[in-house]
């Protein structure tokens, strides 16, 4: 009786195997970066359009892929240069993502944020970092959810919709190269 139920067995369990890594995407490899990754990833300063302005490590967020494929930002110390008022924080994707209805391929970018004639909306304005030209704007929305409130928050593609959240505030974006 075991040696006729051996074959079928063995299939099942390969089919199974099989079967466990069909459907998912590459989404699923994604993950939070650990702080020694992002000290490898930030720079103390950044070239914003002719500045050379301060970051703020502690502020640091990211994702990877592990296979040397992140994206990560982090806030400007911009009091005293022009950015001051324009761009909040410094903003890295290498790989091609889409944020509302714009997309950001490899590069650098800043970004700033004002409120959207509500206290529930901010629009968010993504710009190149080394040109100061504008990519384009995403509204986020006040997250209903309570808890730790952080200056940038990265969340990686997964169970959940990835977001990347500014303080309170949160957009969703994916992963499209």
């Amino acid at each position: 009786m075991i040696k006729r139920l051996r074959i079928p067995l063995l299939l099942l369990l390969l089919l199974l195997s099989a079967s466990a890594g069909f459907g998912q995407t590459g989404d699923h490899k994604w993950r939070a970066a650990t702080e020694k990754e992002l000290k490898s990833l930030i720079p103390s300063r950044v070239t914003v359009e002719n500045e050379r302005i301060e970051t703020e490590f502690r502020t640091a967020s990211g994702i990877t892929d592990g296979n040397g494929k992140s994206i990560f930002g982090v806030v400007l110390i911009t009091a005293g240069y022009s950015a001051e008022g324009k761009y909040s924080h410094f903003f890295v994707t290498q790989i091609t993502m889409k944020c509302g209805d714009f997309e950001l391929r490899p590069g650098e970018y800043v970004f700033g944020s004002k409120r959207a004639g509500d206290h529930d909306t901010l629009e968010v304005k993504f710009y190149e970092a080394a040109t100061g030209k504008h990519v384009g704007s995403v509204k986020a929305h006040l997250d209903p959810k309570r808890g730790p409130v952080r200056s940038l928050t990265i969340t990686p593609p997964g169970a959940e919709k990835p977001v990347i959240r500014i303080g309170r505030f949160y957009f969703e974006y994916s992963i499209t190269g």
